[in-house]
């Protein structure tokens, strides 16, 4: 169910109640609920995480069918790095810092 409707909660014992007529043969069942405002930043959160893993499939995709010419590995590389710092969002500093081993030995 995707429809909101507007309910009215009690503040002294958190009974919510929604604007319905009484037909007469209500009864009373436990059932959840949640604010629309946690809703809504629930859907807020899975859009940014559908969005990321996007974005890190497309990375991998990338990393796995990728062939550097042979003089063009370090470019490759570095290219593949920028890119993969960019999905992950580090920060400057982190994209600043440089492995201390000899990217040689990869080739």
């Amino acid at each position: 169910m995707t429809e909101r409707i507007t309910a009215w909660e009690c503040i002294g014992c958190g009974r919510i109640e929604g604007a319905q007529p009484c037909v007469g043969i209500c009864q009373d069942r436990k059932t959840d609920f949640v604010y629309a405002s946690d809703h809504d930043e629930a859907l807020a959160q899975r859009a940014r995480a559908q969005q990321r893993a996007e974005d890190l499939a497309a990375l991998v995709r990338q990393i796995a069918y990728t062939t550097p010419r042979q003089d063009g590995w370090e470019r490759s590389y570095r290219a593949l790095r920028a890119r993969a710092r960019q999905a992950l969002g580090a920060p400057a500093a982190a994209r600043t810092w440089q492995l201390p081993c000899d990217a040689t030995r990869f080739a």
